[in-house]
């Protein structure tokens, strides 16, 4: 990651600012002092005036939830939450964002209020890329409504980013990228040219997958990804 990027997640400055501190010489990588546009590694030691500088001391988990998981910390009438597939000493920790109770995928957690600020506030338009599967064929020209914003009850969504990964007679997949996240969107969307979602999974947040998690599964988040949240 470039280092402005890498100081601006840590809370230094703006990436310009950071760009004038780097100049000035305040920024030293492992010791030595930085230059503009280098890059910064997981293991490197980056120190401003002196001062290290890294990401908070909070804990960060991406989960692979499964259908039938309330993202909540408790639910009132009782259903499983996410933090039931979480260890049960794990403290305080939430859920960033929603995915509804039959919807499937992927889900941050954790104690860093500034980060779930940054993914769900609508003026960052993070990408949030999901798995869709209807029932039946729809042809690439079919999507260009989704693509281009429909009315799901008195707001018309965002353009957005939609292509076919499969199709058969039976039912069809469709990649779907989003910078928003109103309630039960993309089920909304799809039922505003009459196509039922049988399946909603989230597959990707900017470019961070599940890869190598299955269902119910988790994992933390390594420092560099961390970084990566704050800056998309």
């Amino acid at each position: 990651m470039r280092l402005n990027k890498f100081l601006a997640a840590c809370g230094v400055a703006s990436r310009r600012e950071c760009d004038r501190l780097i100049a000035e010489g305040a920024v030293t990588i492992n010791g030595r002092r930085a230059e503009l546009g280098a890059d910064v590694g997981e293991d490197d030691t980056v120190a401003v005036n002196g001062n290290t500088v890294n990401v908070k001391k909070n804990e960060y988990y991406i989960l692979n939830k499964p259908k039938g998981y309330i993202c909540s910390v408790k639910d009132e009438k009782g259903r499983k939450t996410v933090l039931d597939l979480m260890p049960q000493n794990i403290g305080r920790i939430y859920p960033v964002g929603r995915l509804d109770y039959d919807s499937e995928g992927l889900i941050v957690l954790t104690t860093d209020g500034e980060l779930a600020q940054h993914l769900t506030h609508p003026s960052n338009e993070v990408p949030k890329t999901y798995l869709v599967k209807i029932e039946g064929t729809i042809t690439e020209a079919g999507l260009n409504p989704i693509r281009s914003g429909v009315d799901i009850g008195g707001y018309v969504t965002k353009k957005c980013k939609a292509h076919i990964v499969e199709t058969n007679k039976e039912y069809t997949k469709i990649h779907v990228t989003i910078t928003e996240g109103k309630n039960r969107e993309i089920r909304k969307m799809f039922e505003a040219i009459g196509r039922e979602v049988t399946l909603l999974k989230r597959i990707k947040i900017g470019e961070l997958t599940l890869r190598g998690l299955s269902r119910g599964e988790y994992r933390k988040l390594s420092r560099q990804e961390v970084i990566y949240l704050l800056s998309i």
